[in-house]
């Protein structure tokens, strides 16, 4: 697939895009870039959040790592299902009747306005890194196949890839994001099974033989209860993947914009549920596809990448398959991409806007939505600088980096929230921000030490750590402080 072919598809795509967003959010006010004006009809949004939830780290990496890790990432997805349930039963009720822009309201209601800020900030440290893993990964494919080819560097590549986010969201947020990330949603899952199919085809097997295949293949295993001090162990897994999805979905506030949007509680928490039993759908098919692309590649011939991620472009684009599954490939990663960027810079505008500068109490309908504008701009040119920064140390499979990383940044606000949610303590206000501090501090010498003194490797469950000592932080301060009260 020539470079020309693969920039004629991007660009045919974002064209498409920008004109949606367009139609959709050109009446848009400041509670329509928010929270949609909570117009959203529950069906669009659970269709808005498949694609959102599935960016481009799911695209490129679930597949290349069933070599490495079997079918093992299924027991995370059981995890998620469990965390989603809490999400939609739990904590929506609670936004829902707190009626709030940014979920870090809670904080300070609860709290006082130094939690609040605090949350907020952990968030944004938290997105911009986590949109920023996401968008690198479609960079780094883009360079291989577009801008590498042309004599480009990598800052061209992400200064493009970002402008093109900030063009087709900067007016409707919220209000065209419903829209765009359905159509991106509809192209993802179109992309997977349409590749699916190709390969398939292409080895000549029938559906039945296929699935044969994949079964028997030692890629295929998906339950791992043998060894416990294993990073793949079941209940490590199931555990880490129901904390990550409650702290990296029902706490974050670019994943519930969505969520917040429908008209009623009840429409909200049918888009979560229908969304859980779709991503365990979605996930699945993208292991079966990694399964028959080292199928294809060892018939073919062709060499195995020495990096998982690097699969599914060489076989797509390189690997001698029809012309139409690299188109699929690109439109799929450039989708599943674009909605995961375009929903996390919307959500950084939000919180910065309504949490860090506390605009919808300061201004005006008129100076709100001219902050609002010069903000999404900053976060924009701000999540280009992370983009190259990642570029430099994003060196192994981008689905254990973006969890990794996830696993300390997202710690803070977890725990924040536990306590405000399952106790009745009050800490010392001006406390707050060091207990949020020393969580991802105690969880860096807290894996030193496992690996060190008994050569225990911790994995995803590190966010369950993390967030376990913000609470007991905050417990001790809050116990200190009553004490003193009571002195």
């Amino acid at each position: 697939m020539s470079p020309f072919a693969v920039l004629l598809t991007v660009l045919g795509y974002v064209v498409v895009l920008v004109v949606v967003a367009w139609l959709s959010g050109r009446r848009a006010d400041n509670a329509g870039f928010f929270i949609g004006n909570r117009r959203t009809p529950w069906f669009m949004a659970a269709l808005a959040m498949i694609g959102s939830a599935m960016s481009g780290v799911t695209f490129i990496s679930v597949p290349g790592s069933v070599a490495a890790d079997s079918f093992s990432y299924m027991q995370m997805v059981a995890g998620f299902t469990v965390g989603q349930l809490f999400v939609a039963f739990g904590l929506v009720p609670l936004f829902y009747r707190l009626r709030v822009f940014s979920l870090y309201e809670y904080l300070a209601d609860r709290f006082g306005l130094m939690a609040h800020r605090t949350g907020a900030w952990f968030f944004l440290v938290a997105k911009m890194t986590s949109a920023a893993l996401k968008v690198f990964v479609v960079c780094s494919v883009m360079q291989l196949l577009v801008f590498g080819p042309c004599g480009l560097p990598l800052w061209v590549n992400a200064v493009v890839t970002m402008a093109l986010v900030w063009l087709y969201t900067q007016r409707g947020g919220v209000r065209s994001l419903i829209w765009t990330d359905s159509l991106q949603t509809l192209c993802l899952v179109g992309s997977l099974v349409l590749t699916i199919g190709c390969v398939v085809r292409a080895l000549g097997l029938s559906a039945g033989e296929a699935v044969q295949e994949v079964v028997a293949s030692p890629f295929s295993r998906m339950v791992f209860l043998d060894d416990p001090s294993s990073e793949r162990y079941f209940w490590k897994m199931f555990v880490a993947g129901a904390v990550l999805l409650v702290a990296m979905t029902g706490l974050d506030q670019d994943m519930m914009q969505r969520n917040l949007s429908c008209a009623t509680l009840r429409g909200a928490q049918k888009n979560i549920v229908l969304t859980a039993l779709c991503q365990i759908v979605v996930i699945l098919l993208f292991l079966v596809l990694g399964v028959l692309l080292y199928l294809y590649a060892d018939r073919q011939g062709l060499s195995r990448p020495a990096a998982g991620d690097r699969l599914f472009p060489m076989v797509a684009v390189d690997g001698g398959l029809p012309l139409v599954v690299g188109v699929l490939f690109v439109v799929g990663l450039v989708s599943s991409t674009f909605s995961a960027a375009g929903s996390a810079l919307t959500a950084l505008t939000t919180s910065f806007t309504v949490d860090i500068l506390d605009g919808p109490a300061r201004f005006g309908e008129r100076r709100l939505g001219q902050l609002r504008r010069w903000v999404h701009a900053g976060m924009a040119a701000s999540m280009t600088a992370v983009i190259l920064f990642v570029g430099y140390w994003a060196d192994e499979s981008l689905i254990n980096l973006f969890f990794r990383v996830a696993g300390y940044t997202y710690g803070p606000i977890l725990g924040l929230f536990l306590f405000g949610l399952f106790t009745r303590r009050q800490p010392r206000e001006g406390w707050v921000p060091v207990a949020a501090l020393a969580g991802p501090v105690a969880s860096v010498l807290l894996q030193w030490l496992a690996m060190r003194w008994w050569g225990h490797r911790i994995g995803f469950e590190l966010l369950l750590y993390n967030a376990g000592f913000v609470v007991a932080g905050l417990f001790l301060l809050s116990l200190r402080s009553t004490n003193r009260e009571k002195a």
